[in-house]
C-alpha cells in the first residue's frame, strides 16, 4: 500500500520540485536505484535519463546537476528518518526509551509498516551508508551549508542532542554525540560489509541489532546513564 507524503526540502537544490509531478518522482525513483545500481561516480543525467526513457534535457530541468540531486536524495532521508524518530517518540515519556527508538531509526529508517510509492528507502539507505558524506566533504561545503542545503541534516541532529539533554542536562557535547551517532551508524554498516577489520560488528542476514547495540553502548556510557533496566 502507497501513501502520500511530500517532503518540504530546501528550493536551493532543485529547479523544479521532482514531487509534484509524475516525472519528477521517475527522476527519484530509478535515480536512486541506478545509484545504488552503478554508484555515484557512475551515475549520469544521460543513463538516468536512457534508464526513464527520457530526455537528458527533462532531468536537466528539475536538477542543475548530479551533487544536488544527491543531496536532495540525502535531505529526504533525513527528513524521513526525523519524521520517524518524531512520530515513534510522540508519546514516550522516558528519554532513555527515546533515544533507543531514535537510535533504531537511525541505523535503518528502512523499517517501517508503510511504503512511499516513488521510494525504496531500503534502497535509499543503502544510499546513505555508501555516499552519505560525498554530499558534505566538497570544496563547496561552506557556500552550499549558506543556502541551506544541509538545514535537514542539522534539523535531525539538533533532535537527537535535545534527547541526549533529556537523559542528562549537564553532559556538554550533546551535538557532538548526535553527529558522532548519525556518521558512527553508516560508517560501522559500510565496514561490516567491506572493511571488516576495521569494526566488531558482523551483519547476518541484514540484521542490523549489533549495530543498535554498539550505538547504544556508545551513547550511554557517555551520557553516564541509561544502562541496561535503568530509566531516565
Amino acid at each position: 500500500m502507497s501513501i502520500s507524503i511530500q517532503m518540504k526540502l530546501n528550493e536551493n537544490l532543485y529547479l523544479k520540485d521532482p514531487q509534484e509531478t509524475k516525472l519528477g518522482k521517475r527522476i527519484i525513483q530509478y535515480s536512486i536505484l541506478l545509484i545504488d545500481e552503478i554508484g555515484f561516480e557512475a551515475f549520469t543525467f544521460k543513463k538516468l535519463a536512457e534508464r526513464i526513457q527520457s530526455t537528458e534535457a527533462s532531468v536537466y530541468r528539475y536538477f542543475e546537476n548530479k551533487h544536488k540531486l544527491l543531496v536532495y536524495l540525502l535531505c529526504w532521508y533525513w527528513e524521513w528518518m526525523k519524521f520517524r524518530i518524531e512520530f515513534n517518540t510522540m508519546n514516550i515519556e522516558d528519554p532513555c526509551q527515546k533515544l533507543r527508538i531514535a537510535i533504531s531509526s537511525i541505523v535503518d529508517t528502512s523499517r517501517r509498516n508503510t511504503s512511499i510509492e516513488f521510494v525504496d528507502e531500503d534502497v535509499l539507505h543503502r544510499i546513505v551508508v555508501a555516499e552519505a558524506t560525498k554530499a558534505y566533504h566538497t570544496k563547496e561545503v561552506d557556500e552550499e551549508n549558506k543556502q541551506g542545503f544541509f538545514l535537514t541534516y542539522k534539523s535531525l541532529a539538533k533532535r537527537i542532542a535535545a534527547i541526549a539533554k533529556e537523559i542528562n542536562p549537564d553532559y556538554p557535547y550533546p551535538r557532538a554525540l548526535a553527529s558522532t551517532l548519525l556518521e558512527m551508524a553508516n560508517n560501522h554498516i559500510y565496514f561490516a560489509l567491506h572493511l571488516p577489520s576495521l569494526t566488531d560488528i558482523e551483519l547476518e542476514d541484514g540484521d542490523l541489532s549489533k549495530v543498535e547495540r554498539l550505538l547504544e553502548d556508545f551513547a550511554f556510557r557517555l551520557l553516564g546513564k541509561c544502562r541496561e533496566g535503568e530509566e531516565g
